[in-house]
């Protein structure tokens, strides 16, 4: 025992002194390991520390309250989980009716009827509105809230200036001041607001740094501005009350959490979430169980991904490993020499990957340490959570760093195990010796492929099936790694058709398998990486493309703007014909009834709706019957969805109860807007221009005429639909021209002409425009608009049909360039090691009057060799990965079809179209530019000439 502690001491001495020495190499390696330790830490202690414990999330969420009240508003009791996270109303949701939230109307809060008696309680009132800024409109919460009350103490940090005091005083978050351009000091006015409020302070709030808010006393903001809003028309604000209750004794009890919701009231409570009830004592959990979260799949992706993370750090580091073996052969032949065994030449070997590893672990934990404390205000507005503290947890800190001894010990194994295998002479003399082909790898290799294979097959019809094929790829992907030295030989027999120098570096390759295979496995890995998501992309890509359904013809737009600003379209049209180049415009109202402000289908008091109605009989009979789709056998509904009453178009609109989805629905517009959604129907021009609408939806004509109705309350309309009614109200009938079958509405049912509308005694308001340009909207056209629109004030929006876009590439292209990085780097050290092996082998070239430039020629090859290989087998090796996971996509997109059948919704017969198609631009790079770049880049960094010394013997 105290032999083999001696002799490893030693060893670890001798591997300290060669690190010191070759200080380029042992740097490259140690960066190698050091630097996904430095990201695996320091995601660790930010993830900890952002992971606020209970008692900090408390803080945050009801300050230094006992609980937090709200109402449910479910019509009645509830369950609740212990945490308030969840709730459901006694007896589930089926018969579920929602109540209106707000609480600016009058209406007795419920809350405040649950609070205990005695009980101290700040309410917290919340509301969305939009606010005037220095750029235009920003949605913003408005918050009414005692800011000076002890119990809101840990909800917001003031991070300057002062807390409002009075009505007029306004505090704002720094996300707020940020995306507003206004600052403490400034004022800022609400929409609608009968007056400005001067900014006073600025705070944060800690667990959301990005939340755009404003807080202003009790009483000062949002009921005034209530006010002013129904004064004008406008839609009333929907305020959420919370409030904030402190209670003596042993706090909110989870006794009291129960009362309150017996009342239809939601509790927070700190002594409950700190010190929750048993499951038994939970009603929610009855209904609800509260399982555990299956994390084994997680689990497993995790192992996976480290597990190959590890293998690319040892297929890269290993061969820097055998550099260094190959360059200490002579020492080591002295150990030998002077009675040391294999099991010594092995230890020494290890210990550098002992060494580098230990280093490694140290340096990376520590930067990644280091880095997250100086980087800690970035991290947190990533993040946009203020970390609760930094939460070290040593054992998972240790756990990261023990991984990276445990890759330098595994990266050099190989070369500990090849340099044990030299016989002293073969190391003092340099010679190389005749090495036999292992031939068990190769099997190994190949069972792994085809049971890697096999179960990526198998995964493509399990119900776990990515997490499946992902492991049976990693799987195949180990094989091919253990067959890399054989595949390497096998590219040998291509040298007798290339010149010299390929020839030259291509044998060096094959015959020096221990070093070649190491590199070219470590190309392949991310080779393979990078190939299997670039097809999986480019398959979705293409996929997404052939499913696109255009909203308008292409390179004709829309401009809207929302129901609240219709006095400001006209000055949105001017903008619009003033930026961008218009070669056509069509102006169009809409219909309203009651406020002018009303959004479609609020169920606000004082707004309506006018919508058409299908007459009974060509309505789909699958949304009619009394009990829906149950009421009728699968080959009866199988049949109506046949239907021309329930059948789609071919964009696959439509397909409803009464009328068909239609994005616009019902529009009042002249002949303008045929010419510019290019509607190819002389009919419906002359229509329109002789005062009569256009349908652009058969189900909704019958005998030439269509019924609008005219609905002016919408809780009635509501309770209608729920008893499958329609809705009451008062019925306009028009006539009405019908476009023949095929004709492209864009998304319109009906276009009524405003006389047509002014003769029913419609009420009509500018809503939007549809145009066409006169070529492409330059970005600095598209700018201008936008900046005049902020101007306006309004939430506008203008959309130019350009027809399918790709998703943004970049982390495709990143991807590519690591690949290339990798490649080139295991490439070089593969170099670097032939160029030592080759020594003797370039001054006899030289000595036989070789030109200077071989040498650096034959480098470029050998780089270029390991690097082709790499990438062709990476190439090949990344295809099955996307394959099997295209093809689980498919088994998925078959199983909601057919599901979808059957339900009721979704097209019949429907084929999935889930296809495989192969990124050639990407491939092309991988195969020609990157083995061409690392060539080029090994040929530059090469000296063209060397010492020429004599050549040992043998």
């Amino acid at each position: 025992m105290i032999s083999w502690y001696h002799s490893w001491i030693a060893a670890i001495r001798i591997a300290r002194r060669d690190a010191w020495r070759a200080k380029g190499r042992s740097a490259l390696v140690l960066a190698m390991i050091a630097l996904p330790i430095l990201g695996v830490s320091a995601a660790d202690l930010t993830l900890r520390s952002a992971d606020l414990s209970a008692a900090q999330e408390l803080d945050r969420q009801i300050g230094s309250s006992a609980a937090k009240l709200s109402a449910a508003h479910v019509g009645g009791p509830v369950h609740q989980r212990p945490d308030g996270s969840n709730y459901e109303p006694v007896g589930g949701y089926d018969d579920f009716t929602p109540q209106g939230r707000s609480t600016t109307d009058g209406t007795p809060d419920p809350v405040l009827a649950a609070l205990p008696a005695g009980a101290e309680a700040v309410r917290d009132s919340q509301a969305y509105a939009k606010v005037r800024t220095a750029h235009g409109l920003l949605d913003t919460q408005l918050r009414e809230l005692d800011t000076h009350s002890p119990l809101v103490r840990g909800m917001i940090t003031l991070d300057r200036g002062r807390l409002p005091a009075a009505a007029g005083e306004v505090i704002a978050t720094n996300a707020f001041l940020e995306q507003s351009g206004l600052f403490v000091g400034s004022r800022v006015t609400p929409r609608g607001a009968p007056a400005p409020y001067r900014i006073v302070g600025a705070y944060e709030l800690p667990s959301e740094l990005g939340k755009a808010e404003i807080i202003a006393p009790p009483g000062s903001l949002l009921a005034p501005l209530s006010t002013a809003i129904r004064a004008t028309g406008g839609i009333d604000l929907r305020a959420q009350d919370t409030y904030l209750v402190a209670v003596g004794g042993d706090g909110f009890t989870w006794n009291m959490v129960k009362e309150a919701n017996a009342k239809g009231v939601l509790v927070v409570s700190r002594a409950v979430v700190l010190d929750p009830p048993a499951d038994s004592d939970v009603p929610f959990f009855s209904r609800n169980p509260d399982h555990a979260n299956a994390r084994a799949e997680e689990t497993a992706i995790v192992v996976t991904v480290v597990g190959l993370a590890m293998l690319e750090i040892c297929l890269l580091a290993g061969p820097a490993f055998a550099v260094g073996a190959r360059r200490s052969r002579r020492q080591l032949g002295l150990v030998g020499a002077n009675g040391g065994d294999r099991r010594h030449i092995r230890a020494i070997v290890l210990s550098g990957g002992l060494v580098i590893g230990a280093a490694s672990a140290v340096v990376g934990t520590a930067l990644g340490i280091v880095l997250t404390i100086v980087l800690r205000p970035v991290l947190e507005d990533q993040l946009g959570v203020r970390f609760g503290g930094f939460d070290f947890r040593p054992l998972e800190l240790a756990g990261i760093a023990l991984l990276a001894v445990v890759t330098g010990l595994l990266a050099a194994v190989v070369p500990a195990v090849t340099a044990s295998r030299q016989t002293v002479l073969a190391s003092l003399t340099g010679r190389r010796g005749v090495r036999r082909a292992n031939r068990v790898l190769p099997f190994i290799g190949l069972t792994a492929v085809a049971a890697g294979a096999a179960i990526a097959l198998y995964g493509t019809s399990a119900r776990a099936g990515s997490t499946v094929v992902a492991g049976g790829s990693a799987l195949a992907e180990l094989g091919i790694v253990a067959l890399t030295p054989t595949l390497v030989g096998l590219f040998g027999r291509l040298g007798r058709w290339l010149p010299l120098s390929p020839r030259l570096a291509l044998r060096d390759a094959v015959r020096n398998r221990g070093r070649t295979a190491p590199a070219v496995a470590a190309v392949l890995a991310a080779v393979a990486g990078t190939v299997a998501v670039a097809t999986y992309e480019h398959s979705r890509d293409v996929q997404m493309r052939h499913e696109y359904v255009a909203d308008l013809p292409h390179g004709v737009g829309a401009l809207g703007a929302e129901s609240s600003a219709y006095k400001e379209v006209p000055a949105l049209r001017e903008a619009l014909a003033k930026h961008l180049p218009l070669a056509r415009q069509a102006d169009v109202e809409r219909i309203v009834v009651g406020k002018p402000s009303c959004e479609a289908y609020s169920t606000e008091p004082g707004c309506g709706k006018a919508e058409p109605l299908a007459p009974k009989d060509q309505r789909c009979p699958l949304y009619e019957a009394e009990n829906g789709l149950a009421s009728f056998t699968p080959d009866e509904a199988r049949k109506l969805r046949r239907d021309w009453r329930c059948a789609p178009d071919e964009n696959g609109r439509g397909g409803g109860g009464g009328a068909a989805y239609s994005a616009y629905g019902t529009v009042v517009a002249d002949a303008k807007l045929l010419g510019v959604l290019a509607v190819a129907d002389p009919g419906a021009a002359s229509a329109l221009a002789s005062g009569t609408p256009v349908s652009f939806d058969k189900r909704l004509v019958k005998d030439g005429k269509v019924t609008l109705r005219v609905v002016t309350d919408m809780a009635a309309a509501d309770a209608a639909q729920m008893r499958r009614e329609d809705p009451p109200g008062q019925d306009k009938v028009l006539p009405v021209h019908q476009v023949p079958d095929g004709v492209e509405g864009w998304g319109i049912q009906l276009v009524v002409p405003p006389a047509a509308a002014e003769a029913a005694g419609l009420a009509t308001v500018p809503s939007g425009t549809f145009f066409g340009l006169d070529g492409a909207a330059t970005g600095e056209q598209r700018q201008r608009l936008d900046a005049e629109i902020d101007r306006l004030g309004v939430q506008a929006d203008v959309q130019i049909e350009a027809g399918y876009q790709s998703t943004d590439n970049l982390g495709l292209l990143a991807l590519t360039v690591f690949a290339g990085l990798v490649t080139i780097g295991a490439a070089g050290i593969a170099t670097g090691l032939a160029q030592a092996d080759a020594e003797a082998d370039l001054k006899t070239l030289a000595a036989v009057g070789a030109a200077p430039r071989v040498r650096r020629t034959l480098s470029g090859f050998q780089c270029g060799v390991v690097a082709l290989m790499g990438v062709v087998l990476g190439s090949a090796a990344g295809i099955l990965p996307a394959v099997g996971l295209r093809l689980v996509q498919l088994r998925e997109q078959e199983h909601l079809l057919s599901v979808g059948e059957e339900m009721g919704y979704g097209p019949l017969d429907a084929v999935p179209y889930v296809p495989i198609a192969v990124p050639w631009e990407t491939l092309a790079g991988l195969l020609v530019v990157v083995p061409l770049g690392a060539a080029l880049l090994a040929a530059l960094v090469t000296r063209s000439s060397g010492a020429l010394a004599r050549r040992a013997a043998g």
